[in-house]
């Protein structure tokens, strides 16, 4: 296989999974949890997975928490970008046409 072309599948992977969490290849561990009865009954007898399901929500609250991260780091530059903007307008207003 070309290496250029190696290199880019995986630069495109590690867009897709940004945690490294590579559900073909990593390794699992048997965790206990407690779940509401009902609930748990009722997703056994809709077939739903829970493994799949709760790594599926660990990435989605990990991605909530790591975008939540970097408002708070960068709000200081949004906010001087924001009164840059609010002060002398945008690049562009003088083109605009609407």
């Amino acid at each position: 296989m070309n290496p250029a072309i190696k290199s880019n599948e995986n630069k495109e992977n590690k867009g897709s999974d940004p945690f490294n969490v590579n559900k073909s290849q990593s390794r699992k561990k048997p965790t206990n949890v407690s779940v509401n009865i009902d609930l748990l009954s009722k997703a056994k007898s809709l077939n739903i997975n829970l493994s799949a399901t709760l790594e599926q929500a660990l990435i989605a609250k990990m991605q909530e928490y790591e975008r939540e991260q970097w408002r708070q780091e960068n709000a200081d530059a949004i906010q001087a970008y924001n009164d840059f903007v609010e002060q002398r307008g945008l690049f562009s207003d003088s083109v605009r046409k609407f």
